[in-house]
């Protein structure tokens, strides 16, 4: 019971995490916020980032209050595994908090690539996902094209980048402590 319990609790806040995550990826590269999917986000992280807006003001395109709301809650999932497997609240799920929000942002752009790839296989036409799918990567994958230009009607930006994404994952695996428990 006790590991059905924390299982459920920590899926139901790393989806919520993927969703304040996105949040504050829309903001940033300034998607279209009439979308449906990025009216999906705005009304399900509204009520707690409008009170947070009053007392945390935004940095540049950054949205504080939604990555503070980000660690909150990346240290919130590490607090109820704490709780439910019966260990004591310790200070260390800030940097564990830290550490998911890292994680889950790079597990997150991982599959808003995997998503866009299929898509752009089967799509007949333009689709909402796809269209914030398309506003949310471009700005990683548009660089990467200068280089690499599409060779023989190929694009291989995204491979490159979920690549680059790898070795990344890798390097901070050799070298930040608590990468591979989160």
């Amino acid at each position: 019971m006790n590991d059905a319990m924390t299982f459920l609790v920590t899926t139901l806040l790393e989806l919520y995490l993927m969703v304040v995550l996105l949040r504050l990826w829309l903001q940033y590269v300034r998607a279209d916020f009439y979308n449906p999917f990025s009216q999906f986000v705005v009304k399900a992280t509204h009520p707690i980032l409008a009170p947070m807006r009053r007392v945390v003001p935004s940095i540049g395109r950054l949205d504080s209050s939604a990555l503070l709301l980000a660690f909150l809650v990346g240290s919130l999932i590490w607090t109820a595994k704490l709780l439910l497997s019966g260990n004591g609240w310790n200070v260390i799920v800030f940097v564990l908090g830290a550490v998911t929000v890292l994680k889950k942002a790079g597990v997150l752009l991982f599959w808003m690539l995997l998503i866009r790839a299929i898509l752009s296989w089967v799509s007949q036409g333009h689709n909402p996902v796809e269209a914030v799918l398309h506003q949310l990567t471009e700005p990683m994958l548009a660089p990467i094209r200068r280089f690499l230009p599409p060779m023989g009607g190929l694009d291989f930006s995204m491979l490159v980048l979920l690549i680059g994404m790898n070795f990344v994952n890798i390097l901070l695996h050799s070298y930040l402590p608590y990468w591979s428990v989160v």
